[in-house]
């Protein structure tokens, strides 16, 4: 398992069509199509708080896959967990439930677009929006 470290990999992880929304992150899916190793990025927003708390939020999500996710993974994939606030407080176990969890819907689903919960609704931007 390779780490992803380049701005230009993440972007295109994003761009991906898989994607599964928990609590505790966001899992973005992207297949390569080339059947290399794995790749993960991790990446944590400073809305999430000060350096402390994103480092803490980044080490649980490593352990994670560390811990559960490598047998799961696919060749020629990459893989990128975005993780929100609520991995500071959420138990280990339930986190570890729900990555399980989002690589089996993410398995099972076609890549015909969007997965997971959806996300806020997008306000009108400009003049005259209601």
């Amino acid at each position: 398992m390779e780490r992803l470290r380049q701005r230009a990999d993440f972007l295109a992880a994003a761009s991906g069509q898989k994607r599964w929304s928990t609590a505790a992150f966001v899992l973005q899916v992207r297949e390569r199509g080339d059947g290399g190793p794995v790749r993960v990025g991790f990446t944590v927003s400073k809305k999430v708080g000060t350096a402390v708390e994103r480092n803490r939020v980044r080490r649980r999500l490593r352990d994670i896959v560390r811990l559960s996710g490598t047998p799961r993974l696919r060749l020629g994939h990459d893989y990128v967990l975005i993780g929100r606030r609520a991995a500071l407080e959420l138990p280990f176990a339930r986190m570890v439930e729900e990555f399980c969890a989002a690589l089996q819907q993410l398995e099972q689903r076609q890549p015909s677009g969007r997965t997971g919960a959806p996300g806020p609704r997008a306000r009108p931007r400009g003049k005259g929006g209601t």
